[in-house]
């Protein structure tokens, strides 16, 4: 299994006219197939009177499931390239309709494909990529000695606290990169001179964005 994988952190939708035919992209972060599903259904009910409402999606880690329907559109000219996009970019875990409201102008087997291609594109552009990678929330409990250096170091490095507690020590619960993790602890001692406890609470995929932890 990948340590860590592409996705969208949040839904897009943009669109375009291609001879007289309005496309619209919509992409949204998904879980399941099931989520998958449910957001291709809500958007065509949304667009019940449109021509064609052609969906893709991958789910999991792995890209083990990849499904595509064409709704209609000649076999290959949708669906497909659709499908092909999300493979391409290498993003998971995400699901996209493309709407399309005929103009009566046909565009062919060729037109369909370029048009489908670029509505998967426009929808996954307008949402946000970002990398799940892989995440330990620590506990940490340290002398208030300490609080001070351990406070500048998180500034310095760019880590952010999730729960902070003031109690007969200071408390602190914060995610730290994976593969990071050892090197923290080894500043983390150094700086307690040892008089530091932690452990690791769970273990968690989280976003990020041009190698920093992404926030809504």
């Amino acid at each position: 299994m990948s340590h860590s994988y592409k996705t969208i952190a949040r839904r897009g939708v943009e669109e375009f006219i291609v001879n007289k035919s309005r496309f619209i992209g919509y992409a949204s972060p998904v879980e399941t197939e099931e989520e998958a599903q449910k957001f291709i259904e809500e958007i065509k009910i949304k667009h019940k009177d449109a021509t064609h409402n052609v969906s893709a999606y991958v789910i999991g880690q792995d890209s083990n499931v990849q499904r595509f329907n064409d709704d209609g559109e000649p076999s290959g000219t949708a669906g497909i390239p659709a499908l092909e996009v999300l493979k391409k970019e290498e993003i998971r875990n995400a699901a996209i309709v493309i709407t399309r409201y005929f103009g009566g102008v046909k565009l062919g087997g060729g037109g369909l494909i370029r048009a489908y291609t670029k509505g998967a594109k426009i929808a996954i552009e307008s949402s946000i990529i970002v990398v799940m990678g892989e995440f330990n929330l620590v506990s940490l409990e340290l002398q208030y000695t300490a609080y001070g250096r351990i406070e500048n170091y998180f500034i310095e490095n760019g880590y952010t606290a999730e729960k902070i507690e003031f109690k007969d020590d200071v408390r602190i619960e914060m995610f730290v990169r994976k593969d990071l993790y050892g090197a923290f602890i080894s500043d983390m001692m150094d700086m307690t001179s040892g008089d530091i406890i932690y452990r690791i609470i769970e273990e968690k995929f989280l976003p990020e964005k041009d190698g920093v932890r992404w926030r809504e």
